[in-house]
């Protein structure tokens, strides 16, 4: 096998493990469940007459 074909080989299956490991990285953060958005801390209202 040639130099260039074997540089054009290569270039391929990195471009294709790239894309592999992007669409991996993409599918395990739409796995996860979405945390519920409860405050830590909630404040009291005071009342508005003063």
């Amino acid at each position: 096998m040639s130099r260039l074909t074997a540089a054009a080989v290569t270039v391929v299956a990195a471009a294709a493990l790239a894309v592999g490991a992007a669409l991996g990285v993409v599918a395990l953060l739409e796995a996860t469940p979405d945390q519920p958005n409860t405050p830590l801390i909630t404040y009291e209202q005071a009342g508005q007459g003063s």
